[in-house]
Protein backbone atom coordinates (compact mmCIF):
# COMPACT_ATOMS: atom_id res chain seq x y z
CA UNK A 1 0.00 0.00 0.00
CA UNK A 2 1.21 3.53 -0.76
CA UNK A 3 0.38 6.70 1.16
CA UNK A 4 1.14 10.18 -0.07
CA UNK A 5 1.68 13.43 1.85
CA UNK A 6 2.04 16.79 0.13
CA UNK A 7 4.12 19.72 1.40
CA UNK A 8 4.59 23.20 -0.04
CA UNK A 9 7.57 25.54 -0.03
CA UNK A 10 8.73 28.69 -1.82
CA UNK A 11 12.23 28.57 -3.28
CA UNK A 12 14.48 30.44 -5.70
CA UNK A 13 17.17 29.06 -7.99
CA UNK A 14 18.92 29.23 -11.34
CA UNK A 15 19.04 26.15 -13.56
CA UNK A 16 22.44 26.44 -15.23
CA UNK A 17 23.02 24.86 -18.67
CA UNK A 18 19.32 24.39 -19.51
CA UNK A 19 17.77 25.39 -22.86
CA UNK A 20 15.46 28.07 -21.45
CA UNK A 21 17.26 31.44 -21.53
CA UNK A 22 15.34 32.86 -18.58
CA UNK A 23 15.89 29.83 -16.37
CA UNK A 24 19.63 29.56 -16.94
CA UNK A 25 20.46 33.24 -16.61
CA UNK A 26 18.11 34.69 -13.99
CA UNK A 27 17.25 33.91 -10.41
CA UNK A 28 13.62 32.94 -10.31
CA UNK A 29 11.30 31.25 -7.87
CA UNK A 30 8.60 28.64 -7.70
CA UNK A 31 5.80 27.67 -5.37
CA UNK A 32 6.86 24.05 -5.08
CA UNK A 33 4.65 21.17 -4.09
CA UNK A 34 6.51 18.16 -2.79
CA UNK A 35 4.84 14.76 -2.49
CA UNK A 36 6.36 12.08 -0.29
CA UNK A 37 5.13 8.57 -1.09
CA UNK A 38 5.68 5.90 1.56
CA UNK A 39 5.04 2.22 1.00
CA UNK A 40 4.56 -0.88 3.14
CA UNK A 41 2.90 -4.25 2.81
CA UNK A 42 1.89 -3.98 6.48
CA UNK A 43 -0.27 -1.70 8.61
CA UNK A 44 0.55 -0.38 12.07
CA UNK A 45 -1.47 -0.77 15.28
CA UNK A 46 -3.98 1.81 14.00
CA UNK A 47 -4.37 0.20 10.57
CA UNK A 48 -2.11 2.77 8.85
CA UNK A 49 1.07 2.51 6.81
CA UNK A 50 2.42 5.53 8.74
CA UNK A 51 0.53 8.12 10.76
CA UNK A 52 0.45 11.43 8.87
CA UNK A 53 0.88 13.20 12.21
CA UNK A 54 4.43 11.84 12.40
CA UNK A 55 5.33 13.85 9.31
CA UNK A 56 5.19 16.95 11.52
CA UNK A 57 8.44 15.98 13.20
CA UNK A 58 11.88 15.90 11.55
CA UNK A 59 10.50 15.29 8.04
CA UNK A 60 8.65 18.61 8.02
CA UNK A 61 11.80 20.28 9.34
CA UNK A 62 13.84 19.04 6.35
CA UNK A 63 11.34 20.36 3.82
CA UNK A 64 10.86 23.66 5.66
CA UNK A 65 14.62 24.25 5.36
CA UNK A 66 14.06 24.95 1.66
CA UNK A 67 11.16 27.39 2.23
CA UNK A 68 11.91 31.04 1.43
CA UNK A 69 15.47 30.01 0.64
CA UNK A 70 17.68 30.19 -2.40
CA UNK A 71 19.07 26.85 -3.51
CA UNK A 72 22.56 26.97 -4.96
CA UNK A 73 24.59 24.59 -7.12
CA UNK A 74 28.04 24.12 -5.57
CA UNK A 75 29.55 23.93 -9.07
CA UNK A 76 28.36 27.43 -9.96
CA UNK A 77 30.61 30.49 -10.23
CA UNK A 78 32.44 31.06 -6.93
CA UNK A 79 31.74 34.84 -6.91
CA UNK A 80 28.03 34.24 -7.52
CA UNK A 81 27.88 31.70 -4.67
CA UNK A 82 29.71 34.06 -2.30
CA UNK A 83 27.34 36.93 -3.10
CA UNK A 84 24.22 34.80 -2.70
CA UNK A 85 25.46 33.52 0.65
CA UNK A 86 26.36 37.07 1.69
CA UNK A 87 22.97 38.60 0.86
CA UNK A 88 20.61 35.75 1.66
CA UNK A 89 20.35 34.36 5.18
CA UNK A 90 18.48 31.28 4.05
CA UNK A 91 20.33 29.19 1.48
CA UNK A 92 20.95 25.54 0.72
CA UNK A 93 23.92 24.46 -1.37
CA UNK A 94 23.66 21.19 -3.35
CA UNK A 95 26.18 19.16 -5.36
CA UNK A 96 23.88 19.09 -8.40
CA UNK A 97 22.25 21.64 -10.68
CA UNK A 98 18.94 22.85 -9.26
CA UNK A 99 16.28 21.18 -11.42
CA UNK A 100 13.03 19.55 -10.36
CA UNK A 101 14.61 16.19 -11.21
CA UNK A 102 17.58 16.82 -8.93
CA UNK A 103 15.29 18.15 -6.20
CA UNK A 104 13.58 14.72 -6.32
CA UNK A 105 16.94 13.03 -5.89
CA UNK A 106 18.04 15.33 -3.04
CA UNK A 107 14.79 14.99 -1.12
CA UNK A 108 14.87 11.23 -1.65
CA UNK A 109 18.36 10.98 -0.14
CA UNK A 110 17.42 13.21 2.83
CA UNK A 111 14.09 11.55 3.61
CA UNK A 112 15.36 8.02 2.96
CA UNK A 113 18.17 8.56 5.49
CA UNK A 114 15.71 9.92 8.04
CA UNK A 115 13.32 6.96 7.64
CA UNK A 116 16.16 4.44 7.89
CA UNK A 117 17.32 6.14 11.11
CA UNK A 118 13.87 6.40 12.70
CA UNK A 119 12.76 3.94 15.36
CA UNK A 120 9.03 3.47 14.86
CA UNK A 121 7.03 2.64 17.99
CA UNK A 122 3.45 1.95 16.87
CA UNK A 123 3.80 -1.36 15.07
CA UNK A 124 5.02 0.06 11.77
CA UNK A 125 6.75 -2.59 9.65
CA UNK A 126 8.61 -2.31 6.35
CA UNK A 127 7.85 1.38 5.83
CA UNK A 128 10.07 2.75 3.10
CA UNK A 129 10.21 5.67 0.70
CA UNK A 130 8.64 4.72 -2.61
CA UNK A 131 9.19 7.97 -4.52
CA UNK A 132 9.28 11.75 -4.41
CA UNK A 133 7.27 14.03 -6.69
CA UNK A 134 8.31 17.66 -7.09
CA UNK A 135 5.79 19.99 -8.74
CA UNK A 136 7.75 23.00 -9.97
CA UNK A 137 4.83 24.63 -11.79
CA UNK A 138 1.11 24.09 -12.01
CA UNK A 139 1.59 21.91 -15.10
CA UNK A 140 5.02 20.35 -14.67
CA UNK A 141 6.55 17.92 -12.20
CA UNK A 142 9.28 15.32 -11.83
CA UNK A 143 9.04 12.01 -10.01
CA UNK A 144 12.12 10.30 -8.63
CA UNK A 145 12.66 6.79 -7.33
CA UNK A 146 15.42 5.00 -5.38
CA UNK A 147 17.33 4.10 -8.56
CA UNK A 148 17.35 7.78 -9.54
CA UNK A 149 18.49 9.02 -6.13
CA UNK A 150 21.40 6.60 -5.91
CA UNK A 151 22.18 6.30 -9.62
CA UNK A 152 25.77 5.46 -10.52
CA UNK A 153 25.46 7.26 -13.87
CA UNK A 154 24.29 10.58 -12.41
CA UNK A 155 26.28 12.95 -10.17
CA UNK A 156 26.36 11.53 -6.64
CA UNK A 157 24.34 13.06 -3.82
CA UNK A 158 25.10 12.28 -0.20
CA UNK A 159 24.37 13.94 3.12
CA UNK A 160 27.99 15.11 3.18
CA UNK A 161 27.47 17.09 -0.04
CA UNK A 162 24.45 19.09 1.18
CA UNK A 163 25.00 22.34 3.09
CA UNK A 164 22.43 24.40 4.99
CA UNK A 165 23.04 28.02 5.97
CA UNK A 166 23.58 28.91 9.65
CA UNK A 167 20.24 30.78 9.65
CA UNK A 168 18.38 27.63 8.62
CA UNK A 169 20.15 25.57 11.27
CA UNK A 170 19.12 27.98 14.03
CA UNK A 171 15.46 27.40 13.14
CA UNK A 172 15.66 23.63 13.61
CA UNK A 173 14.30 22.13 16.84
CA UNK A 174 17.90 21.05 17.48
CA UNK A 175 20.71 22.92 15.69
CA UNK A 176 22.65 19.66 15.51
CA UNK A 177 19.79 17.88 13.69
CA UNK A 178 21.59 17.58 10.35
CA UNK A 179 24.85 16.50 11.98
CA UNK A 180 22.88 13.80 13.79
CA UNK A 181 21.33 12.72 10.49
CA UNK A 182 24.79 12.60 8.86
CA UNK A 183 26.16 10.56 11.77
CA UNK A 184 23.43 7.87 11.69
CA UNK A 185 21.75 9.06 14.91
CA UNK A 186 18.58 7.10 15.72
CA UNK A 187 15.49 9.30 15.91
CA UNK A 188 12.66 7.83 17.99
CA UNK A 189 9.09 8.59 16.97
CA UNK A 190 6.94 9.94 19.78
CA UNK A 191 4.10 7.74 21.00
CA UNK A 192 1.71 10.66 20.48
CA UNK A 193 1.84 13.81 18.37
Amino acid sequence: MIIRKMFEFENAHIVRFCSSKRCKSSIHGHSYKLEVLLESRYLDNAGMVYDFGLFKQELRQIIDSFDHSITLFSGDDAQYLAQMKKYSKRWVCLPVNISAENFCRVFFVLIDALLKQTKMVNGEVGVHLQSIIVHETRTGYAQGFRDDAYSEILPQISLDTIEFSPAIKTEWNDETFFEKLRNAHIFVNPKEV
